[in-house]
This record gives C-alpha cells, sequence and structure tokens, in this order.
C-alpha cells in the first residue's frame, strides 16, 4: 500500500521557508484485532521492523512504550517537552483499545536494533469508526528529528500537527493535506473512513510544522496547559450532559473543547452500540437488539422496517425498492407511556409507502432523510396511510431521521426514528451518527439473515435427506434420534440409516462428516446415497468402507468423515460389523443386562485412502440391543471422551419400558451436562432376532417342473402358518418368480425362502447377475408379466445383487386366518 514510498530519499528539512520544514511521519493502522494491517516505510524506518515483520503482528509488540521520559533526558533539553510527565500511558490505551477518542503525546519505544535501544518519538492515535476492519491509525515522528530542525533552523514550536507533503507525485496528496484536518475531534464519522483510505494510498506522509499555524488537538506538553484544557474539558462536558445551550461567554477554547466533548461522545456511543448489536446471528434477536441500543440514548421512538424477503428469510432482494415494495414492522421501542403506540402501529404490520414520504426517499436513494421538525402537512401526509387510525398525535412537532439498513449496497430495510419536541432536534451530526449507526446495523442485519437463509437451507436439505426408519424391520425394531448442535452453523453431516438386505437381514449406519453447515449437510447426502447402493449390493461390510473410501477420494480432498456400518442377520443371530474411524457401538445384553462396548478395528475416516478395513462378526441373542451415535454425544470440550463413553454405556444399560424411552434415557444422561456443540445422530435397534419355526427354505433343480413343486410347498405352508388368506396371491407371485428363476439361472440351484414376522417375506435366489426390471407388457407379449402381476399385487418387492447372483423379493401383509 506504499505505492512507492520505497524510495530513500526524504523530504528534507527546510523544505520551505524559514518558518517550516519537513520529518518523515510513520503511519500505522491497526486493526480490531490489534495486529498491524498497515505499516508505512516511514515506519519501518522509525521503528526499525521491515513491512513482512510488522504485518499481522500485535502492535503492542512492535510499540512496546518504556514509560515516562525523565525530565533532564539528554535527548529532549528544551524547555518545551521537558515538563513530559508520562503520556506514554495514553498511547498504550489507544493501542489496546482502552480508548475510543483522538489522543496525542510522546512516549519512549524500546526499538531493538535502531542504534539506540529506545526511540523519542511524538504520537497522534485516530480511533477509526466504521464497516471496515480497521480500528485505529497512529501518526509518530522522530522527536530527535525535530530537535535538530528547531536547533538548525531556530524555529520555536508551540503547536505540532500531523500533515503530507505535497511534493508527491501520488494522486490524491493535495486532497489529503487540505482534508486531513477532518481527522481531528472534529471529523465525522464517514470523512475518517475516506481519510484513511486516502492515507493508505498516499505515497510518502510527512510531518509538517508550523509556528503559526493552529490545529484543534495537538500534544500539549506543559503541565499547566494540560490542567487548563482537562478543566476545559469538563466544563464542555457538563453542558453538554445538561443540554444547556452554549454560553456566549465561552471562549474560542471552550467551543472547540465542546466540540471535542461532542465527538467523543459520538464515538462512545457507536462504541457501546457495536457492542450491543450483532451478539448472536438470531434474526429475530438482531432485529430487536439494533432497536434497543438506540433507545433513548439516541432517540425517543425506533421503528424498523425490513423488506418482505428479508423478513421471508429468502434471498437477497433484488432491485430498487419501488410503491410496490411491502416493508414489515418488525420491531418498535419508544419512551412513550405502555400501549401509545401498540395499537396504531403493531409489529407486524406491512405496507408499502407512497412516494411522497421521506421513507420512500430514504429506501430508494439509500442516504438518511433528515427532518428537523414534522410539520402539521406532513404529519398529515405521512398519516393517510394508516387506514382508520391517526398517527399524527404520535409524530405531528417531533423530530425525525430515517436511516437505511444496508449491505452490499442494497436497503433492506430502514430505521425512523423520532425525538420528543421537547428534546434537541436532530442535526448534520446526528445524521452522520444515525448513518454510521444504520451502516453497522445493515451489516449486522444481514450476516444474521444470511446465517438464517443458509441454516434454512441446510436443515431443509438435511431434513430431506435424514431417512424415515420404519420402526420395524425383519427381526429388529429400530429408534433414532437427531440432535443439531449448538453451534452457529450448527447443521452438520451426521446422518443414519438402516437399509433392507436379502435373507431378512436389515443394514444398519451411522456417519458423520467432518464439519458443519450446508456443505457438511450435501456431503452427508451424496456419502448417504452411496452407502444405501453399495448396501443393496449386498457388499461385505469392510469392502462397502472400502468403495466408499474410494469415492470420496474422487469426490475431492474435502471428503473426510467416519462411518459404522453393520449388518444384522436376524436369522443367524450375529452381527457383521466395519468401522471406518468412528467411535465404537454399545450392545446391551438382554441375558444380564449387561453393556459394552465392542472392541472393533477402528480403520481410519472415509477420504484417508490407502487404509484397509477389517471387519467382525459378533453373536447375538433375541432382545440383545446394538446402540450406534456419532461423537458429538459423548465428547465434551475438555472432558476425556472416555467420559462419555462410560456414561453412554451405563444409560443405554437402563431399563426402559420402550425403544424410544431407552433412547430419550441416553439423551438425557449425555445431553444435560453441558458443553456439547456438535451435532447427534443416535440408532438403537433391539436385535428380536426370528425363530427358525418362522423360517421355510426350499432348493429347486433347474427343472421347469419344479415351478409346480413350488407352488404346493408354498400353500402348504402359509395353511401351517395360519396365513391360507394369502396363499392365492402368494402362490400366484411365487410361480411368476420362480419362473424367471429357472429361466435364467445358469448351474446352481433356486433357492425359495418364506419368512414369517409383522409381514410375509418371500425370496428368491438364483446365480444370474442381471436384475429384471419392470417393462410395460403388451398384450401379445411373451414376457415381461411376471413382474407386473408381482408389483401390483406385492405389498412392496424389489431385487438386489448378492456375491452368487441376485435376490428378487415381495412382501404380503400378514393376516391370520
Amino acid at each position: 500500500m506504499d505505492h512507492g514510498s520505497e524510495r530513500d530519499t526524504d523530504p528534507g528539512l527546510g523544505a520551505g521557508d524559514g518558518a517550516s520544514g519537513r520529518i518523515p511521519l510513520a503511519v500505522v493502522v491497526v486493526d480490531r484485532d490489534g495486529d498491524v494491517s498497515h505499516w508505512s516505510t516511514g515506519a519501518r524506518r522509525l521503528f526499525g521492523a521491515a513491512k513482512e515483520e510488522a504485518i499481522g503482528h500485535s502492535v503492542l509488540d512492535l510499540l512496546p512504550v518504556s514509560g515516562a521520559l525523565p525530565e533532564d533526558d539528554e535527548i529532549t533539553p528544551y524547555g518545551a517537552y521537558a515538563a513530559y510527565d508520562g503520556l506514554g500511558p495514553d498511547l498504550e490505551s489507544s493501542l489496546d483499545g482502552r480508548l475510543s477518542f483522538p489522543a496525542a503525546g510522546r512516549a519512549r519505544l524500546t526499538v531493538p536494533d535502531h542504534g539506540h535501544d529506545r526511540v523519542d518519538v511524538l504520537w497522534w492515535a485516530y480511533p477509526l469508526v466504521g464497516p471496515g476492519n480497521e480500528r485505529l491509525l497512529v501518526l509518530a515522528a522522530d522527536a530527535e528529528r525535530l530537535r535538530r530542525a528547531e536547533q538548525d533552523e531556530g524555529i520555536a514550536f508551540e503547536r505540532i500537527a500531523p500533515g503530507f507533503a505535497l511534493h508527491t507525485d501520488f494522486p490524491g496528496a493535495e486532497e489529503l493535506a487540505r482534508r486531513l484536518p477532518e481527522i481531528l475531534p472534529s471529523m465525522s464519522v464517514d470523512e475518517s473512513a475516506r481519510i484513511v483510505a486516502q492515507v493508505l494510498e498516499l505515497g510518502y506522509p510527512v510531518l509538517e510544522f508550523s509556528q503559526n499555524d493552529r490545529v484543534p488537538v495537538t500534544p500539549d506538553w506543559g503541565v499547566t496547559r494540560r490542567t487548563e484544557r482537562k478543566a476545559r474539558r469538563e466544563r464542555a462536558a457538563r453542558v453538554a450532559a445538561e443540554g444547556r445551550p452554549v454560553p456566549a461567554e465561552l471562549t474560542e477554547d471552550d467551543r472547540e473543547d465542546l466540540e471535542y466533548v461532542a465527538v467523543r461522545e459520538r464515538l462512545e456511543f457507536l462504541t457501546e452500540v457495536s457492542g450491543k448489536i450483532g451478539t448472536s446471528l438470531d434474526l429475530s434477536r438482531t432485529i430487536v437488539e439494533v432497536s434497543r441500543a438506540v433507545v433513548p440514548r439516541f432517540t425517543d421512538v425506533a421503528g424498523t422496517y425490513l423488506r418482505e424477503q428479508v423478513v421471508a428469510g429468502e434471498g437477497f432482494p433484488d432491485g430498487v425498492p419501488d410503491t410496490t415494495t411491502m416493508w414489515h414492522r418488525v420491531a418498535l421501542e419508544h419512551t412513550d407511556e405502555p400501549g401509545r403506540w401498540d395499537d396504531v402501529v403493531p409489529v407486524g404490520e406491512a405496507m408499502p409507502f407512497p412516494a411522497h414520504t421521506p421513507f420512500f426517499q430514504c429506501m430508494t436513494t439509500g442516504e438518511p432523510v433528515l427532518v428537523p421538525r414534522i410539520s402539521v402537512e406532513m404529519g398529515h401526509a405521512i398519516a393517510s396511510q394508516f387506514e382508520k387510525r391517526d398517527i399524527r398525535p404520535l409524530i405531528t412537532g417531533r423530530s425525525m431521521l430515517v436511516v437505511p439498513l444496508k449491505a452490499r449496497n442494497v436497503v433492506l430495510g430502514f430505521m425512523i426514528l423520532l425525538r420528543h419536541p421537547e428534546r434537541e432536534m436532530f442535526n448534520d451530526m446526528d445524521r452522520v451518527t444515525g448513518a454510521e449507526l444504520a451502516a453497522r446495523a445493515g451489516l449486522v442485519l444481514d450476516n444474521a439473515r444470511m446465517y438464517t437463509y443458509q441454516e434454512s437451507v441446510a436443515e431443509t436439505l438435511q431434513d430431506s435427506m435424514l431417512p424415515h426408519i420404519p420402526p420395524r424391520m425383519a427381526g429388529c425394531d429400530i429408534a433414532t434420534r437427531y440432535l443439531p448442535g449448538t453451534l452457529l452453523g450448527r447443521v452438520g453431516g451426521d446422518w443414519f440409516d438402516s437399509v433392507k438386505l436379502p435373507g431378512a437381514r436389515t443394514a444398519l449406519v451411522v456417519g458423520d462428516v467432518m464439519g458443519h453447515g450446508l456443505n457438511s449437510a450435501a456431503m452427508m447426502g451424496q456419502l448417504r446415497t452411496a452407502v444405501q447402493t453399495m448396501a443393496a449390493m449386498d457388499l461385505p461390510p469392510a469392502q462397502l468402507l472400502r468403495n466408499l473410501d474410494d469415492l470420496a477420494q474422487r469426490l475431492g480432498d474435502g471428503y473426510l468423515a467416519t462411518c459404522l456400518y453393520a449388518v444384522y442377520d436376524p436369522i443367524g443371530s450375529e452381527l457383521h460389523l466395519a468401522n471406518a474411524g468412528h467411535i465404537p457401538p454399545v450392545l446391551v445384553r438382554a441375558v444380564d443386562g449387561r453393556s459394552e462396548l465392542l472392541d472393533l478395528p477402528t480403520g481410519a475416516p472415509i477420504g484417508v485412502g490407502g487404509v484397509a478395513f477389517e471387519s467382525l462378526r459378533v453373536r447375538v441373542e433375541p432382545g440383545d440391543r446394538l446402540v450406534m451415535c456419532t461423537d458429538g454425544l459423548v465428547e465434551m470440550r475438555g472432558e476425556d471422551i472416555g467420559v462419555g463413553l462410560a456414561t453412554l454405556c451405563e444409560s443405554a444399560a437402563h431399563p426402559a419400558a420402550s425403544m424410544d424411552d431407552a433412547c430419550d434415557t441416553i439423551i438425557r444422561a449425555l445431553n444435560t451436562r453441558g458443553g456439547r456443540k456438535d451435532d447427534v445422530a443416535l440408532l438403537m435397534a433391539r436385535l428380536n432376532g426370528i425363530e427358525p419355526e418362522d423360517v421355510a427354505e426350499w432348493r429347486l433343480a433347474l427343472d421347469p417342473a419344479e415351478v409346480r413343486r413350488a407352488r404346493a410347498a408354498v400353500r402348504e405352508q402359509l395353511h401351517d402358518w395360519g396365513l391360507a388368506g394369502l396363499a392365492d396371491p402368494a402362490e400366484l407371485m411365487v410361480s411368476e418368480l420362480v419362473t424367471n428363476a429357472l429361466r435364467h439361472s445358469h448351474s446352481r440351484p433356486v433357492q425359495l425362502r418364506l419368512i414369517r414376522g409383522e409381514t410375509l417375506l418371500c425370496e428368491v435366489d438364483d446365480d444370474d447377475h442381471t436384475l429384471p426390471t419392470l417393462l410395460s407388457a403388451r398384450p401379445d407379449a411373451d414376457a415381461g408379466r411376471g413382474l407386473r402381476v408381482v408389483s401390483t399385487l406385492a405389498r412392496e418387492w424389489g431385487t438386489s445383487r448378492t456375491a452368487a447372483g441376485k435376490t428378487v423379493w415381495f412382501e404380503l401383509t400378514s393376516r391370520r386366518r
């Protein structure tokens, strides 16, 4: 940002006549974190640190104040500076943000590698207010150079003011020199930001001093002069605080100090307001904060209006508002008696504003509109849009300021500020203060709007992708819980799922994409879909995780997730599990109520790549419960995860009347400890098993005659089970599926299986890997009618690949005779 200021030639002393000269000036800008964001060439020369060593580092480390200078310091023998009594701490207060008003002084800084360890500097610090990240502008000059100038040039200085060399070749220097006094206490907020921008664009800043020029704020080194000024400012502060008019007998210095006090109060007010708004990203709360921050200190009534799209949580509003734009009154704060405004201008009302109103002018120009007093005529014009309500007694005679709430040069809303007739009218300084207030509020509201919008989109996306798992699958009951996190951007990538597999088996999945927000939710959806697809292929757990890891690497480097995948076989009473960096599941034994963490091979998270996954088989008994969750449930900041896992085991073993009650017990035990920030996914499955007498299987040779045997076997079995009412449709569908299987099988026998449970499940296996598809069968077609019959009669049906071939299945609702 120095724009050529690295040249070695300095503007020399005595650059003008005998009464003026120039000294290089250091320019340092400090951001809101206390780090240096601009470090000029003058700063490098004065303080000894290169630009790359200063940018991004703490200003307190780069400008360490050594303390007060002794009066007999050999560097400052002249009387004007000999009375120095510790202005250094004011510099420290400015650097660390404790002073919110312009200050100036002299300080001794410790500067290593500077030839001498300490540097005596004159300094000026100007707090910066505005929407940017800059917090403080610091100007500094070498007092030793100034002392030599006094000796060499014979100049006696009563006042010293920062200025800028007009001989620079860079554009804007003349304007900067002309406007620089505005950065002193008489500055406006907007002007300060513009001045800072110009300072950074200027090539070579210097210190100009003059025997005759007089500026509002410069170092007053004498104790007496400081005491006099302090007394004047205290008197000015009392005048301002009491709201009394400025006495005619005040001197020009007194009036100057009144202006100083006024600007200081404005800066303190804006600082205070900034601390009160934006404490959260909740849009409704932010709106209330903005309204309450200005009443009653700045105004007596504050009404906030937002565009319809902002209130609705939609995208960024397009275009300039017009007379058809609907504005929602979202907040109203006032100091009047309770209820006076509520019936006339209720919060929640929406209305357009006519073109002749100051509100329309504000929203279309994006600039504040000041009405010193609302006349009877204007009050009537404003009230005309309120049907059956007379608002004139509430507004007529009051001073009004309408300020736009803008973000990215688009008006999101506006605030109507009103003062009581007996209170001082809004003036131009109030207009500037109101504009700055609205600028900060607009940014805060836009942040809240964007967060609310993104969160709404992410939650909608996540809700649409989280499955609606039926409470009962073949041989098991399932209950789930999902809790969003408490962090900002709390929507995350946690998910759970269950997939129906051949052989009445069920795949149970819990996963956690690293990170939060819309991207994590979208990534979760992709991985969940991939898991469902690969599970339908009946891949072994370890192979499924291996394929998922390969997919994540192809999708991008940012795809990292943990995943726990388990397959429950209710007929074989077995769990087959594999883990990819996820926390282990808990198995609660039905026999004795004992719970244990299953010791699984952990594996690396999905997306790491090049890591083998292992699986484990665990025998289970009917009534055992499997608990799977994400780490958000058991991890707490500052606490070992082992504590959470122990609590999970203990709470999972607690007796419960139902699966839902069991989930709630776990959530209460772990979610009430405090400190949980992450989202939580919890899946619990009660492994009921399927009794051998509820399973019937037949092996069918590759002979068309086996179709007749299959039909007879199914009819007989259903009669034995008390399901004779299902015999006719089941026999017809079995006939079609067995016929197709015999036609496409290669060498292995066809497998026919019936499983009795909440539904009647029928499966037909063969060794052909080609999955059948449902076709539109014509009346004269030789093929295609079988699956059409199945899809018509079955409650549910499907196909899936197996290691040996494929399975075609259907379900019928059980109806005992």
